[in-house]
Order: C-alpha cells, then sequence, then structure tokens
C-alpha cells in the first residue's frame, strides 16, 4: 500500500491503494508504520500518490458497509496518522499529483510544505457537505495550515478547488508541471533537509506547539468522543448514504 523509494537520504512515500488511494484502517496504518520507519534513517520524507490520485479521502462504501466497530477503528487510525505526520520531526513534503479531497487535503496539509500539480485535479475538504464532523486533529490541521480569512469558506462550504484557486486559498504552496512534480519536491526536500536537524525539529515543533496543546485538553479529548458518536449515529449515517448514492453510485 505503501512504495518506499529513497534518494540522497530522502525517503519518498507513494502511497498505492487502489486508483483512489481511500483511506480505510489498512492504509492509514500502514503509512503511520511507515513514517515511523523512516524517520531515524532519512532526512526528510515526500508524500505522494499514483495517477491524477493524492488520496481521494475515506472509503465511505467501506464506511457504511463495516458497521459501528469499523468507523470507530477508523476514526482511531486517522487521527493516528494526521498526527504522525503533522508532528514528524522530519521535513515533509507533499507532492499532490491530483485529487486531494476530504482526508486526502488533510493528509496533504500535514506537511511542511504542498507542492501540486496546475494541469489537474481539486483539493478541499467537503467533509460536511458529505455529512461527518471534523475529527479534532483534522480541523486543527486545517486551522493550521490555511490563511484564517479562509478557514471557514473552506470548512463550512465545503467546496474543492482546481489549482489556481488552491494556491489563492493558502491551501497548496506552489504549482508545477506535472512532469515536474517529483523533481521539485525533492529539491524542495533536499533544501530543508540542509538545515541542521536538530533546529529543524525544534523550531516545528515549538510551530506547531498550540495544536498539540489544544489536542491535549480534555475539552478536544470530550469532543473527539462526540466525534466518534456521531460518526456511528443513525443521523450521520444517513447523511452519508445520502452522499454516497448520489454522487459514487450514479
Amino acid at each position: 500500500m505503501i512504495e518506499v523509494h529513497k534518494a540522497n537520504g530522502i525517503a519518498v512515500l507513494q502511497m498505492q491503494h487502489g486508483k483512489a488511494n481511500a483511506l480505510d484502517v489498512e492504509l492509514c496504518t500502514e503509512l503511520k508504520g511507515t513514517l515511523q520507519q523512516v524517520e531515524s534513517t532519512s532526512k526528510a520524507v515526500v508524500l505522494t500518490g499514483q495517477g491524477k490520485i493524492f488520496s481521494a479521502g475515506v472509503d465511505l462504501v467501506r464506511l457504511l458497509n463495516d458497521g459501528d466497530e469499523y468507523r470507530t477503528a477508523l476514526l482511531t487510525a486517522l487521527g493516528d496518522v494526521m498526527h504522525a505526520l503533522f508532528f514528524h520531526p522530519k521535513p515533509l513534503i507533499a507532492a499532490i499529483n491530483g485529487h486531494a479531497i476530504a482526508g486526502g487535503c488533510i493528509l496533504a496539509c500535514a506537511a511542511d510544505h504542498r507542492i501540486m500539480t496546475r494541469e489537474n485535479g481539486r483539493i478541499g475538504v467537503p467533509e460536511l457537505t458529505v455529512g461527518v464532523p471534523f475529527p479534532p486533529i483534522a480541523l486543527e490541521i486545517m486551522r493550521f495550515a490555511t490563511p484564517p480569512q479562509y478557514f471557514r469558506q473552506l470548512v463550512f462550504r465545503g467546496l474543492t478547488y482546481p489549482p489556481e484557486q488552491a494556491l489563492a486559498r493558502g491551501l497548496v504552496d506552489e504549482l508545477v508541471a506535472g512532469e515536474a512534480l517529483s523533481d521539485r519536491a525533492m529539491i524542495c526536500a533536499a533544501e530543508l533537509a540542509s538545515i541542521a536537524p536538530l533546529s529543524f525539529e525544534l523550531t516545528k515543533l515549538q510551530a506547531c506547539r498550540l495544536v498539540f496543546e489544544k489536542l491535549e485538553q480534555k475539552w478536544s479529548q470530550n469532543m473527539a468522543a462526540q466525534v466518534n458518536e456521531a460518526w456511528n449515529s443513525a443521523e450521520v449515517v444517513a447523511a452519508v448514504q445520502n452522499y454516497v448514492d448520489k454522487t459514487l453510485r450514479k
């Protein structure tokens, strides 16, 4: 599910999980484990997808079909991999090769620098249009990664944007031609990796400190429990079913 290439001390992690790199328990668990494995052997990480899709977000059909126990396990796995990406101590580059939707967008926004192909793909967080509430860490990643003036628009309206509009709204940091994406990501990773590793890690930890502290607060922990309860509620399951029926099963 995760193919790893290494070059000049940089680990390239390519998600290869079906056509859409849909997020399920298995992919999230393997990505978290791979990040842990390369942490001590790499000076930077590039995360990318395959074809024209970075990740289309959570596997909604499986979310519906596999019941409450699976939904609870998925929320845990999603939170764990988002935490692993956002707080990864080494430089992390997202090479967004195409669509990055919902959870896929959040994975990208957890990176230190986001590069997207300019020719194709949309990016955004349509969780509320699907009908599910955000896990606390997902919302904090979006709050950290996007300009304050666009945060509410991105989250509440749930729109997805083509590359140029995504750049204007701070969802990505730069656009490149598709054939240049890999090289540009490696150059950027090497630039950040050239910084003294301890200095980079300590600065990153300080920059992310407020997010960590928010997640450790009792309010956030209680909210995580409420989100889990909501994902398993009849209301949210019905909303997801309606979304799937209208969009995925045409």
